[in-house]
């Protein structure tokens, strides 16, 4: 027997997957484009080029490379992150609708940002760089307090429960928050409502920094360990004659999850359902397999992203909507939708 016989279906599906990844590599370049050229003082392609080859002028230069680039940059980390984590989280707990905006994950960790940016200063360069590690143990937090009330030993995590749980756990600490704001100043009251309608609010190269080696790290990580979500997809008992070491594993894939979510969140605002309706799309489009599913979800979460802000920029100049709110007016009847399709059980 040929060991490197690769069956008719398993090439038509490197295939498929070939062409999925370069449509959406061409359509991320393209949006990338586009959105050099979007905002109030707006640039023309041409001059975008002559820019980025050290031909623009002052002005030009201030634009793109100080305001524009890091927001792009920012804005297609958050998507990578917050999908992959999504992702994650869809493949550990079984639920079609986990994500961590709607567990309340995203929400623990905001509430961290806001007393962080309320109390410290956020200029000062060594600040930023802590601000990812305190947006994470807010994260943290609030996925442990999540997890273990919706999880049996005899069952494992039940699908409604953690779902009604994380959504009862986000709406205690959005009121926290909104109880919070009383005490801050208009300047600091304007952060908070630009937050929580899910503003890239992280717009300079100190936050990319910032923001970029948890990505570098975690992803990896979470591709490395794809097999074993794979398994874990299987339920405990097949994974357990499998040889799986699931709770470790479990506990590996929740951390990366966690802390990825946690990390995006401390540049960006409470962008929801990039982690739920990322994933979904991949899945149809490339199947199952973490291997795969995983770094084409991270580019199709930047993707979502980049175009959200993008819109958001360009359809009230000179004004703008918060990438959040572009992404909620698609995500939200969508999640609907995989609600009225999703068995879930108690």
């Amino acid at each position: 027997m040929d060991l490197d016989y690769i069956s008719p279906a398993e090439k038509k599906r490197k295939k498929i997957n070939f062409i999925v990844v370069t449509i959406f590599i061409l359509l991320t370049v393209f949006t990338f484009v586009i959105s050099m050229n979007t905002g109030y003082i707006r640039l023309t392609p041409v001059e975008v080029f002559q820019t980025l080859f050290g031909n623009g002028t002052a002005k030009q230069e201030l634009i793109l490379f100080n305001i524009r680039l890091p927001r792009i940059i920012i804005g297609m980390l958050v998507g990578a992150a917050l999908a992959v984590s999504g992702c994650i989280l869809q493949g550990v707990t079984r639920n079609a609708l986990a994500d961590p905006g709607i567990l309340g994950i995203n929400a623990g960790a905001g509430l961290v940002v806001m007393l962080f940016v309320a109390y410290m200063p956020t200029q000062n360069f060594n600040m930023i760089m802590l601000l990812p590690v305190f947006s994470c143990l807010g994260a943290i937090l609030t996925a442990a307090i999540i997890f273990v009330l919706s999880y049996k030993k005899e069952t494992g995590f039940s699908p409604k429960k953690l779902l009604l749980t994380g959504i009862a756990i986000a709406s205690g600490i959005s009121a926290v928050t909104i109880i919070l704001t009383l005490k801050l100043t208009p300047e600091q009251y304007q952060f908070v409502a630009v937050w929580m309608a899910g503003g890239i609010w992280g717009s300079s190269w100190k936050f990319v920094l910032a923001l970029l080696p948890f990505l570098l790290i975690l992803i990896p990580l979470a591709w490395r360990k794809s097999h074993a979500l794979n398994i874990l997809n299987l339920g405990d008992p097949l994974a357990i004659g499998l040889g799986a070491t699931i709770k470790k594993d479990r506990f590996v894939l929740l951390a990366v999850a966690v802390l990825l979510a946690g990390s995006a969140v401390s540049v960006s605002g409470g962008i929801g359902f990039v982690g739920l309706i990322a994933p979904h799309l991949v899945r149809r489009l490339v199947g199952p397999k973490h291997q795969t599913l995983l770094p084409v979800t991270a580019l199709v979460g930047a993707f979502l992203v980049l175009v959200a802000d993008t819109i958001g920029r360009w359809i009230i100049q000179p004004s703008e909507i918060p990438a959040g709110i572009v992404v909620a007016v698609i995500g939200a009847p969508y999640f609907l939708y995989l609600l009225s399709r999703t068995k879930v059980s108690s």
